[in-house]
Parts: structure tokens; sequence; C-alpha cells
């Protein structure tokens, strides 16, 4: 009997995407719970794929949310009817859908007692303000180790939980018992300068770095000439926060979403408080690859048996958008660990453990 299966396919229209899904679920015995990711063009059909797999399958349990890309069995698909689908066999009781949680009073709500959960299949709206602070928050609830990402979509940032559409918070599958994962990060951007200290600043705004102007800091740091225009520098910079207590790996990457050269200020998708550590960071496909590399490298070395399945959760500024070969990250992920049944999608933020990254990809293998 197996323990997980996979599909992934894409058509015209979401019905021919659920049949192709179909057609491959063929060893779903058992299988207590469905992950589904589609494409943003069917995203607002993602009730009706769900109702097709669910009539099929007998699988009553499904979460999932939409992507600009999904990503499954060594292959990627962008900008196209398209879905992926991971079906698996957990026992009943050990786990519980998290409903639709769009702040933290909906979260104290739905907390309740019980055997703490060991991993969270997550899905959040980017659209939500506390995103960040809900993920924060229920990882320390729910005692679990939460994966997943948030939805990128044109117009409709759609989540299934259980068997309903939701959207606006963040919505998933606990999961507890006996598990066996493994996860990794990958970074998608290198450090191009030392860590600093945040010695002012005013919510987004950073003053001073090391009490000198920001401003000044991050063009050393880059290499931009006194006087230069700094635009075609700041394309693919941006801002990361080291993650105390961590490896010198892990950092929030945050993009720069201002400057001002005349008073020396650099804005950054992040508030800060002074005392903050700082790092500006360049995204580039050489150095992600070698990264995920290392990572892959890393996760086989952990892991005593084979995976059974995997879920990957990369960010829509990775995949074509970088790197040059076709379906770079699933084949990397392949040539590693084999053709193991995976799902995936392209997200506006990665979710790892308690908090929301960007520009990173984030594999979790069962085992």
């Amino acid at each position: 009997m197996n323990d997980f299966a996979s599909a992934h396919a894409a058509g015209e229209t979401a019905r021919d995407v659920a049949q192709a899904l179909i057609g491959q679920l063929r060893h779903t015995e058992n299988h207590t719970v469905g992950i589904l990711y589609v494409t943003s063009p069917i995203a607002g059909e993602i009730d009706s794929v769900v109702a097709a797999l669910s009539a099929t399958t007998g699988i009553a349990t499904w979460v999932g949310t939409a992507g600009h890309g999904v990503c499954g069995g060594g292959v990627e698909y962008w900008a196209k009817p398209a879905a992926v689908a991971l079906t698996g066999r957990f026992p009943e009781g050990s786990y519980r859908i998290l409903p639709s949680i769009q702040t933290l009073e909906q979260l104290e709500a739905v907390s309740r007692p019980g055997s703490p959960a060991g991993l969270g299949i997550v899905h959040g709206d980017p659209r939500n303000e506390r995103i960040v602070e809900l993920v924060e928050a229920l990882s320390g609830k729910s005692g679990a180790y939460l994966v997943g990402g948030l939805t990128s979509a044109t117009d409709n940032f759609v989540q299934i939980a259980g068997g309903s559409v939701v959207d606006g918070g963040l919505s998933g599958l606990l999961i507890g018992g006996r598990l066996n994962i493994a996860v990794g990060l990958t970074q998608g951007c290198t450090p191009i300068g030392p860590v600093h200290e945040v010695t002012r600043c005013e919510g987004q705004i950073a003053a001073m770095l090391d009490e000198q102007a920001a401003y000044e800091v991050m063009c050393e740091d880059i290499g931009i000439a006194e006087g230069a225009d700094p635009r075609p520098w700041l394309a693919n910079t941006h801002a990361a926060f080291p993650v105390e207590g961590s490896s010198e790996a892990d950092y929030v990457v945050r993009n720069l979403i201002g400057i001002d050269p005349r008073q020396g200020l650099v804005a950054i998708a992040e508030a800060m408080q002074p005392g903050d550590r700082l790092m500006f960071v360049r995204r580039d496909a050489e150095s992600a690859s070698k990264d995920f590399d290392r990572v892959l490298t890393g996760l086989r070395s952990r892991l005593s048996v084979a995976p059974k399945a995997g879920l990957y959760y990369s960010c829509v500024a990775r995949g074509p958008n970088l790197f040059e070969r076709k379906h770079h990250e699933m084949r990397a992920i392949r040539e590693a660990f084999g053709d193991i049944p995976l799902a995936g999608f392209f997200g506006n933020g990665e979710i790892s453990d308690d908090r929301v990254y960007g520009y990173t990809g984030v594999l979790t293998l069962f085992s």
C-alpha cells in the first residue's frame, strides 16, 4: 500500500485538468488527506477541481491554494490552466483542519487543548497585513513546525480548508502523531556586505546603520560610486535580517521600497527597531543554484531512508524568473531523490517554522 500519491497536469479548462489528475491518482486506497495547488487561470474554479477529486478518490479532506506557478513530478507549470495534487494516508484523529484565521483573536478562539501538532501545512493571504504575526502565533500555539506559502494570483486569492473555499487569512492542516520529516530552506539571495546594526530608524525607514547614514552604508556594500545613479544596482538588491540563534544561512529577505540619497534614508518592507541587525543581499541565479545544491546535499545526509514524498514552496521570483534551465528546481529535486510524489507552488512568500520568508525555497520530505 502506498502512503502517498501525486499527480500533475495542464489543460484547456479546469475540467480538463481535473480529469487528467483523476487519471493519475489510481492508488489512493485508504488515503485520508489531499493537497491541491492550481495556477491562477483556474483559481476561481478550484472548488470544482476539489469536488471532482473528492468524488473519485473518496478523500474528503483537502487543503490548498493558488499560485502563478505550480510544480511537481519534475516539471513546473506557469501561465496556463494547471494543477498538482499530493494525497496521503494519515490516521484518523491525527490531523485537523485549520479554518481561515484572519486575526489573532480568531486564532485564540480556534486553539484548543490536546496533543500538539508536529507539522502544519499552511497557506496565507498576502493581502492580510498581519499574516507574519499570524504565522508566528500559530507556530507557538500549535507547537507545529509550519511549512507552506502565501497565495500568488491575479485576482482570486483562494484557499481550500477542508472542503470550503476561503480567503483573507491563514488556513491549512495540522498533523500530529508519529511523523518522520526533514525540512530544508534554500536562499535566493546572497549577502554582499557585513551585518550592520540599525542605530536609528522609524517604522520601515532606516536612517542610520552603525551610526552612519543608511544610504551611504548601502552604497558602500553594493559598490556604488559617490554621485552615481543607484537605480541600476538596486533592481536585484534587497535587505535581509539574520535570524537570531540560527545558522549564517538563515535570514529573512525583504524588499527595498524606497531611498532618499539627500537625507541618507533607506525604506525597507519591514518595521525595524534600534538594535536590529541588517545586511544587504543580492539575488542571482548562480548563488541560488549553489545554495539549493547545498540544501539538497544536507537533506540527503540527514535522511536514513529514501523519502516517500515531498512538498516544495518556492518564490514567484524563482523558477523561470531566475533560472535559465527549464524546471530547474524540480529537476534538481528529482536528481537528488528520484521520482517521488511531490507537489508545490510558487508563492508571494514562503513559510518555514514560524517565519515568512522571501526569495527562498522550502522543501519538506516525508520518510
